[in-house]
């Protein structure tokens, strides 16, 4: 072990000041570049839909499974989505085994806020018989291999899935088997993570694991392709102020257009 080594592991965040101080970071990236990012549509044939995101060193795969029940007596014609996101010890030996660790609870319920608050697409596309019968697609998010941001990956895999799939309500009732029909998409949200250090203030974009480990702070920019905003989270005990704010939308903007290029290529099947 030399000596660079040893004093990145005694002191792991003057370690990483002195990169963040030179407007680099120790994977070589500088403050605002983002990681090499993979798309692959129908990575799971035995789902109803599916996709992987490679983001960097996390890679997300998600499938979707859908399934018939009974709608909400308030609200008849809406189906349900449910999404569940995995953060196994198979992806990091920081997680463990059992009960969902309090991140997959905090990422899955921020990605149900999301669709639902934000209309990413009409819940009432998944009704079958108004009253008796709509979809509820289970959309399983599962981390292969985890070296930060989470969510941005997450949240890329489930918009992926969701607009390569198809209802029929032929699954259910006698109908033309060949009637599929596509989940509309309102929108296409693309979410941009950066991390806060605090010596003075230095945002970096896409964080990795280690970045993740040592920043004060994180915040999340969602918008759509159209670059309105979805949502704007912020987890940490800092003050974040209007400036830094803004130079997150910026950046999100930048990074939105990247992603915006790579869905409207052909897909990687």
């Amino acid at each position: 072990m030399d000596k660079y080594e040893i004093f990145k592991r005694i002191q792991p965040k003057e370690y990483m000041k002195r990169f963040l101080d030179e407007n680099m970071r120790p994977d070589g990236r500088t403050h605002t570049e983002f990681r090499k990012t993979m798309i692959t549509s129908g990575a799971i044939h035995t789902a109803n839909s599916s996709a992987m995101v490679r983001l960097g060193g996390t890679t997300v795969v998600c499938g979707i499974k859908a399934e018939v029940c009974e709608p909400q007596i308030d609200i008849p014609n809406e189906g349900y989505l449910v999404p569940n996101v995995e953060l196994s010890p198979l992806c990091s030996s920081k997680f463990k085994s059992g009960a969902p660790s309090m991140k997959a609870q905090v990422v899955s319920e921020l990605i149900h806020e999301l669709f639902i608050n934000s209309h990413i697409f009409p819940l009432s596309s998944l009704c079958i018989e108004e009253g008796k019968a709509v979809w509820v697609l289970y959309a399983d998010i599962v981390c292969l291999n985890y070296d930060g941001n989470i969510i941005d990956a997450s949240i890329l895999a489930l918009t992926t899935a969701l607009r390569d799939s198809e209802v029929s309500p032929s699954m259910v009732v006698e109908a033309d088997s060949t009637l599929f029909t596509d989940i509309p998409l309102s929108r296409f949200p693309v979410s941009t993570t950066f991390c806060v250090f605090n010596h003075p203030d230095i945002i970096v974009s896409d964080p990795n694991e280690t970045e993740e480990s040592l920043a004060e702070e994180t915040v999340t920019i969602i918008m759509d392709t159209d670059y309105h905003l979805c949502k704007i989270y912020k987890n940490g005990g800092i003050v974040v102020g209007m400036d830094e704010i803004q130079a997150c939308i910026k950046s999100a903007k930048e990074r939105t257009n990247e992603i915006k290029s790579l869905i409207q290529s052909p897909p990687i099947i």
